[in-house]
């Protein structure tokens, strides 16, 4: 389950606290005389076997007594009570359970209120957590010190403590929520959940997120994705540092740790993360009051030369630009202020300005098309108060679209003029660093949608042998093998199109001169070594050998080496390579890695016998397109090397994209692999070869766990309609969207009504990129073609978050209506649908489309609802029968 029964919480009209208590002192008593104090208008209802005397609370001696079906109940009886009480709750029709009581953190004890609740439907939150806060409804269903005001930002914290550090800073800052919710051991409902609960609220304007760890991940990563489209989601993580890190196979298991691989995570489902609780402070400060749909061209005011200057170098270090003022506004600029002001951006207003001037060059700022926010410094002097400042700023943003930021700098400076900032919604702080920074979360919110509504990108990628890597993989694991041999990783990687230096084993020492006879010189000696994976830190590598005797006396010091150092290891050989001799190459690392959480990650960066000394590094999950694997690289120094300097000529960076999507298609298609080097990969203007390379196998055969769902390919169908038209039908792919645009291009505007449901004339890039990139957990979008590639019609089916409930659109080109496409394409969606579990398909359709009416109704549909004044009507198909209620 996700959001089911859980938007109880922004409604109830009934509150039953079990355990609530008029003992001063007591829990009981804490939670009860909150949700009193908090306003709330419906029941309270106190459930204890002794007697609660308290204005505006009906007591109960046991739920049994109950006359009515609570909304919603809060526990805060003895942790041995809790299980009879969930059932109790369940029975009695409640519909979600926040559970404050700790003490059960064992997973029996977790297990046993989750069989409690299932059956009857009833959602829990928590066991161990604060409560809940709904402020739009007066609810203050927690043991928080204090209560929280009206507003936009809801917070999610899997700490308490932190729930009550927020609302005392809000309060301070006059700040407010849609809703707080500590989510405490996370039985049931989780993150996830309550991300998609606050992203399908209209009163939630942005979601703050305290982070210690992720159950489901890829309900999280999809609730985060579908939220950050819409609105922003900020999140810090607990744990940046690991006190120690056990010994790793691979370098790329020492590289990525939890955190930085939460890190991508958030990136990649448009997370803006910060670092500290003040950063997630300041953050809320300027999300709460500014929508994310916000440019990076900045405008500076300041009464300060040098203020303004470091604030320019903070604002081009988060990502800003700062365009020059334009003719026009200098010479407005030049009626009102002073000769020596900057003429410039910064705007310089003199240190001697006076609130006019402070009014003046805001107001320009702001009127200027070149500047999409402006920064406002106020550094305090005896020419007038930091108020009257305030005054004037405020005055000339009022009506204004543009965020205005302030920064009043001193501490008493900014609190002073806080109050006249906060009745205008302007966030004020006391220095450069936090208003600079808090733009940048503006920024990083906006990038991250459109970071997902981004242009399409290719993916290149070499043709791949999945049966081939298939068998290596089964014959190792009939071995009883998990750390597979060099020639099979090689094997591996050149399946997957990836360039791998040649290589032949010579089984003993005296071998090698036998095996050297096939290989060109000079030569490259490599140990073979089960238990020695890294064999340059064992001195298990040796290079540039002129011939045969020196490769066998190379190899015979490497056996030495190894019985006198290494006595527990075995040689299974050593590896007779022909030196490569490429003098501009760079050297990179790729590699895989299984992350508990988050599945298969992707790893790049600079490598060599230093990779774990450099730790230049960019991690990413699979999926990859060319966009998304161009990042990594661009993200590291490696990238940066690998442009052209002096006279070595640029890397083949596309070599290197194809080989990051190859190993993103790797870590899908085959899950075995738990870790994966290859380390170096030489780079230079030629291409990539693989030099070395190590994989390592998970413990056992298991399924996907890639927590970003690639596009089904496997539901990819050739079919044949009733009236002899052969299709491919396909999921769609990023790709696809001009094809797209195309289609629509011959869709009549009488069509165009009937799937949008509007007066719709074109179909926007904002459209197109909704149906094309999208989240394959949540929504399919099918393409059928017909044999010369033409896209002659569409199905798109989104299910609500808990995947019970899909609803269906279908457009067919005007040209090719009618000849039972639409019939062919619903069917296949209806077989995809019940394969995915989902147990309705519901479609809106105009009460005045009776072609699409009278095909669901062939089709199984039955109408449920007429709605839009008899205009639109509500059809479903019951695929599954329920088994919840």
């Amino acid at each position: 389950m996700t959001v089911r029964n859980l938007d109880v919480l922004f409604h109830a009209k009934s509150v039953v606290v079990v355990g609530g208590s008029d003992r001063a002192g007591s829990l009981g008593e804490r939670v009860l005389g909150n949700i009193v104090a908090g306003g709330f208008k419906g029941e309270v209802v106190a459930i204890n076997p002794h007697r609660v005397d308290r204005d505006g609370v009906t007591w109960h001696a046991s739920l049994a007594d109950l006359k009515a079906a609570p909304e919603l109940a809060v526990v805060v009886s003895p942790a041995k009570s809790v299980v009879e009480a969930i059932g109790a709750l369940g029975a009695a029709g409640c519909k979600v359970a926040v559970v404050i009581t700790a003490g059960l953190e064992d997973v029996p004890e977790r297990d046993a209120i989750l069989a409690a609740a299932r059956p009857h439907g009833l959602r829990i939150v928590g066991p161990n957590c604060l409560g809940v806060l709904m402020p739009h409804v007066g609810l203050n269903a927690s043991f928080a010190p204090r209560q929280a005001s009206v507003g936009g930002l809801a917070f999610i914290s899997q700490s308490g403590a932190l729930v009550t550090a927020m609302l005392d800073w809000a309060a301070g800052r006059h700040v407010g929520f849609s809703g707080v919710v500590s989510v405490g051991d996370m039985a049931d409902a989780d993150l996830g959940d309550m991300i998609d609960m606050f992203a399908a609220d209209p009163g939630t304007r942005a979601i703050l997120l305290y982070v210690e760890g992720v159950t489901d991940a890829a309900k999280f990563l999809s609730a985060a994705r579908a939220a950050s489209r819409i609105k922003p989601v900020v999140a810090i993580k607990a744990g940046r540092t690991a006190a120690a890190r056990g010994a790793a196979f691979s370098h790329t298991r020492a590289l990525a740790g939890a955190y930085d691989v939460y890190a991508a995570a958030f990136r990649r489902a448009g997370i803006v993360q910060v670092e500290s609780m003040s950063e997630l402070f300041d953050a809320a400060a300027i999300l709460e009051r500014f929508s994310p749909h916000c440019g990076d061209r900045l405008a500076i005011v300041s009464n300060g030369g040098g203020a303004g200057v470091l604030a320019a170098d903070a604002a081009l270090a988060v990502g800003a630009t700062l365009p020059t003022l334009s003719v026009e506004s200098i010479a407005a600029l030049d009626r009102d202020l002073p000769a020596g002001w900057s003429r410039a951006n910064p705007i310089d207003v003199v240190g001697d300005a006076r609130p006019e001037r402070f009014g003046v060059a805001t107001k320009a700022a702001l009127g200027a098309p070149d500047f999409d926010a402006v920064l406002v410094i106020h550094c305090p002097t005896a020419v007038a108060s930091g108020i009257e400042m305030a005054r004037a700023v405020v005055e000339v943003a009022a009506g204004q679209t543009k965020p205005v930021i302030a920064c009043w700098m001193g501490t008493d400076n900014a609190r002073a003029a806080h109050a006249v900032f906060d009745a205008a919604g302007i966030p004020v702080f006391d220095n450069l660093d936090d208003a600079v920074r808090g733009y940048g979360y503006l920024l990083a919110a906006s990038r991250g949608r459109a970071a997902l509504l981004r242009a399409p990108a290719g993916v290149s990628i070499p043709d791949r042998d999945r049966a081939r890597v298939r068998d290596i993989v089964a014959a190792a694991r009939g071995q009883g093998r998990t750390i597979l041999a060099a020639d099979e990783v090689k094997a591996i990687l050149s399946a997957y199109g990836i360039p791998v230096a040649a290589a032949r084993l010579a089984e003993t020492a005296a071998k090698v001169a036998g095996v050297c006879a096939a290989v060109p010189p000079p030569y490259a000696i490599k140990l073979v070594s089960p238990q020695l994976p890294h064999k340059s830190d064992v001195g298990g590598v040796e290079l540039d050998l002129a011939d045969a005797r020196a490769a066998v006396a190379a190899a015979e010091r490497i056996a030495r080496r190894v019985a006198r150092e290494h006595p527990e290891a075995t040689i299974t050989g050593f590896e007779v390579e022909q030196m490569i001799a490429w003098p501009n190459a760079r050297e990179a690392i790729l590699g895989i890695i299984d992350d508990p959480t988050f599945g298969p990650v992707l790893l790049f960066g600079s490598g060599g016998k230093s990779v774990e000394v450099i730790a230049d590094r960019a991690l990413e999950l699979p999926p990859l397109d060319d966009a998304l694997a161009g990042a990594m690289i661009d993200s590291t120094r490696m990238g940066r090397l690998m442009a052209a300097y002096r006279d070595v000529p640029a890397a083949d960076r596309t070599a290197v994209i194809r080989s990051l999507n190859a190993l993103a298609a790797l870590a899908t298609d085959v899950p075995d692999i738990a870790e994966l080097d290859i380390n170096p990969l030489l780079v230079d203007a030629g291409g990539v070869i693989a030099v070395d390379g190590r994989i390592a196998l998970s413990g056992e055969a298991r399924a996907s766990r890639a927590v970003i769902r690639p596009a089904p390919m496997e539901w990819s169908a050739d079919l044949e309609t009733r009236s002899g038209i052969r299709l491919h039908v396909r999921p769609v792919l990023p790709t696809d969207e001009p094809a797209l645009a195309t289609f629509f291009e011959h869709v009549s505007p009488e069509d165009l009504r009937f799937r949008f449901l509007t007066g719709l004339r074109t179909v926007g890039r904002d459209r197109l990129a909704a149906m094309c990139q999208i989240d394959y957990r949540r929504t399919i979008n099918f393409l059928a073609f017909i044999p010369d590639g033409t896209l002659v019609a569409t199905a798109m089916l989104a299910a609500d978050p808990d995947r019970v409930r899909a609803e269906l659109a279908v457009s067919v080109r005007s040209d090719f209506k009618e000849r039972g496409i639409s019939w062919t394409l619903v069917q296949h969606v209806l077989r995809y649908a019940e394969a995915e579990g989902i147990r309705s398909v519901e479609s809106v359709e105009s009460a005045d489309n009776r072609a699409a009416l009278a095909l669901e109704h062939e089709a199984g549909f039955a109408i449920v609802s007429e709605g839009g004044g008899a205009t639109e009507i509500v059809v479903r198909r019951a695929l599954a029968p329920a088994t919840d209620p």
